[in-house]
C-alpha cells in the first residue's frame, strides 16, 4: 500500500512539473539537436583565418561543432551571381540562423528570408545599403557589424597624402556592382577635393578588369592608387597586387592582407574581430535574443600596417610619424 502511495505521488508530481513547464528528469535526460548555421562568405574562403575566427568565437561562447551547432560553409568566391543561390540553398536546408560577410550577401538574405535570423559579419554601410533604417534598433530580422568602410575613406586619403607628401593624382579603383562603392567613390573625391588632389575612377568588377584599369591610371598619370574595399578585389588579391608592384604604383587599401601580400600600406578595421565578434551575436540569438533588437555594432580595432619593403622598392621614404603610429611594420 505505501509503495502505491508513493508511486502515486510521484506521478501526481511529474505531471505538476508539466504542467508548469518545468522539465521532469527523464526529460532533462533528451538530446537537444544541434543548431544549423549558415555562413555565406564571398570575398574570404570559409578556410581562411578571418572566417575560421568565427568558429573561434563559437567555441569560446561554449558551442562545440558536431554537438551544439552544425556550420553549413557556402562561398560565392567572389561571383556576385552565385550569391543569390547559395542563400536560397541555406532557406531550403534551414538553417537557424544565416552569417553573410558583405553587402551582397546581406541584401540577398533579406529578399529570401523574413524569418530566419541574419547576422551581419562584415557589412560596410548597412544604413547607406538600405539593409536597415537604424543601428540602435535595426528591426526585422537582421543585426550584426558595420565595418564604417564609408567613414574610414577620408582617413586613408589622408595616409596616403602623408605618406607621398608631393601626391597630386590619385586613381581610385572601385566595383560599381558593388553597393557602398558609389557613395565610397563620393566620399574619396570630396577628400581628395579638401587635400588639392586630382582623382581618376577606374572601375572593374573581376580579375580581367584588373590590367586595363591599371593601364587607365598609368595613363591619368597617377603617382598612387585607392583601393575602395571590396570582396571580389579581396578574394583575387594576388593578381592585383602583381600588377600594382608591376606598374610601380604605391597603393592604400583597407586590410592588412595586402601590405602582408606585398601591398603598400593599409587601414581599416581588423577582419578576424568582426567575424569572431559576429559569433557572439549567433550565441545572443540562440539564446532567444531577437535579432531586431539587438544594435549593430562597430569595429573596436583598426589597423595601420606598412609594408616598408615594397616602399623601398618604390623609393618612397615612410614618415617616421606613419611609423610610429602603425600596428605592424613589415620590413
Amino acid at each position: 500500500m505505501i509503495r502505491r502511495l508513493l508511486a502515486l505521488a510521484l506521478a501526481t508530481l511529474v505531471a505538476c512539473l508539466g504542467l508548469f513547464g518545468v522539465a521532469s528528469p527523464a526529460d532533462s535526460q533528451q538530446p537537444i539537436a544541434p543548431r544549423r548555421i549558415g555562413v555565406l562568405t564571398v570575398g574570404f574562403l570559409p578556410e581562411s583565418r578571418e572566417a575560421q575566427a568565427f568558429l573561434h568565437g563559437l567555441q569560446n561562447a561554449g558551442y562545440t561543432e558536431g554537438r551544439d551547432v552544425l556550420l553549413e560553409w557556402r562561398s560565392a568566391e567572389g561571383d556576385y551571381s552565385r550569391v543569390p543561390s547559395l542563400v536560397a540553398d541555406l532557406v531550403q536546408h534551414k538553417v537557424d540562423i544565416i552569417v553573410v560577410e558583405s553587402t551582397i550577401a546581406a541584401q540577398a538574405a533579406k529578399r529570401a528570408t523574413l524569418t530566419i535570423p541574419i547576422v551581419m559579419a562584415i557589412v560596410a554601410d548597412p544604413v547607406g545599403s538600405g539593409l536597415v533604417t537604424n543601428l540602435a534598433h535595426p528591426g526585422a530580422n537582421l543585426t550584426g557589424l558595420s565595418l564604417m568602410g564609408v567613414d574610414l575613406t577620408a582617413k586613408r586619403l589622408e595616409l596616403l597624402k602623408e605618406a607621398i607628401p608631393r601626391l597630386a593624382r590619385v586613381a581610385v579603383l572601385w566595383n560599381p556592382a558593388t553597393p557602398f562603392h558609389a557613395k565610397a567613390v563620393e566620399d574619396v573625391q570630396a577628400a581628395a577635393r579638401a587635400l588639392s588632389i586630382n582623382v581618376t575612377l577606374v572601375a572593374v568588377q573581376g580579375p580581367a578588369d584588373f590590367g586595363s584599369a591599371l593601364s587607365a591610371a598609368k595613363r591619368a598619370h597617377a603617382q598612387a592608387l585607392y583601393v575602395v574595399e571590396d570582396p571580389v578585389l579581396t578574394l583575387h588579391r594576388t593578381n592585383l597586387l602583381a600588377l600594382t608592384s608591376k606598374a610601380r604604383l604605391p597603393t592604400i587599401y583597407s586590410w592588412r592582407r595586402f601590405p602582408e601580400e606585398g601591398g603598400f600600406i593599409s587601414y581599416g578595421a581588423e577582419l578576424g574581430d568582426m567575424f569572431y565578434r559576429s559569433a557572439q551575436g549567433v550565441d545572443r540569438i540562440l539564446k532567444r535574443a531577437k535579432p531586431g533588437d539587438l544594435p549593430i555594432e562597430q569595429p573596436t580595432k583598426f589597423e595601420l600596417v606598412v609594408d616598408l619593403k615594397t616602399a623601398k622598392t618604390l623609393g618612397i621614404t615612410i614618415p617616421e610619424s606613419i611609423l610610429l603610429r602603425a600596428d605592424e611594420v613589415i620590413r
